[in-house]
């Protein structure tokens, strides 16, 4: 069997709320996933969700050692407000040959300091959703928002008034507003390669690439 076809598996460290989420979205994606908490109430709640549930320490490098990390496709370290523990078990987690290891942070400092222990992706939940709230409550048309990286983000938007009834290419929005849209949604419709020539409708909602200059200044459309 090729490897595309095989399930990965995912080991979860702390089954929080952020924890929890992931490991059960996971679980439900058909990946393999092992929850790992100290509290033996949170590991019962999830012993029949999830492929394997482990009460342990993982704080106690012998016993992370002993689960095999290793032969994980990504780690998970969800734990982000106790920055010793999260950063501890990083550490272990590099130390121990883990593949990809995932980190919540509670803060920009705490990130920095999850990045330089082996951390090769963090995640800031409380920031994020704070922007996502903040963009789509100050701008009228952004509908969501998710953050690529830390210079260009994905955006669901309606058309402004002035763009209903104009095709793509006469409103030249790449060139001229730096929204470079990707997909078109209508009801249950999507299309998925907008041509030049489609004509933008009242109820359409436009999935774009934008910079955090663009996104700025969508902000300021109110």
């Amino acid at each position: 069997m090729s490897r595309k076809n095989q399930k990965k598996q995912y080991i979860v460290v702390g089954l929080g709320r952020f924890g929890r989420a992931i490991a059960e979205t996971l679980c439900k994606d058909g990946e393999e996933v092992l929850g790992v908490d100290r509290r033996m109430d949170l590991v019962e709640d999830m012993r029949d969700v999830l492929t394997h549930v482990v009460q342990m320490d993982a704080m106690d490098r012998d016993a992370l050692e002993a689960l095999g990390v290793q032969d994980f496709d990504v780690a998970f370290v969800t734990m982000g407000s106790d920055i010793r523990a999260s950063g501890t078990i990083v550490m272990s987690l590099k130390e121990l040959g883990a593949k990809r290891i995932i980190a919540k942070a509670h803060d920009e400092f705490h990130g920095r300091m999850l990045e330089k222990l082996g951390a090769d992706q963090v995640l800031f939940p409380e920031r994020d959703m704070g922007r996502r709230v903040a963009h789509t409550l100050v701008s009228g048309n952004i509908i969501d928002f998710l953050e690529l990286s830390s210079e260009y983000s994905m955006v669901e938007i309606r058309p402004r008034s002035e763009w209903v009834g104009h095709t793509l290419q006469e409103l030249s929005m790449r060139s001229r507003m730096g929204i470079n849209v990707v997909a078109i949604r209508n009801g249950d419709k999507l299309n998925a390669m907008p041509k030049p020539g489609d004509v933008l409708r009242e109820e359409d909602v436009l999935l774009a690439v934008v910079s955090e200059e663009t996104l700025r200044k969508m902000d300021r459309w109110g």
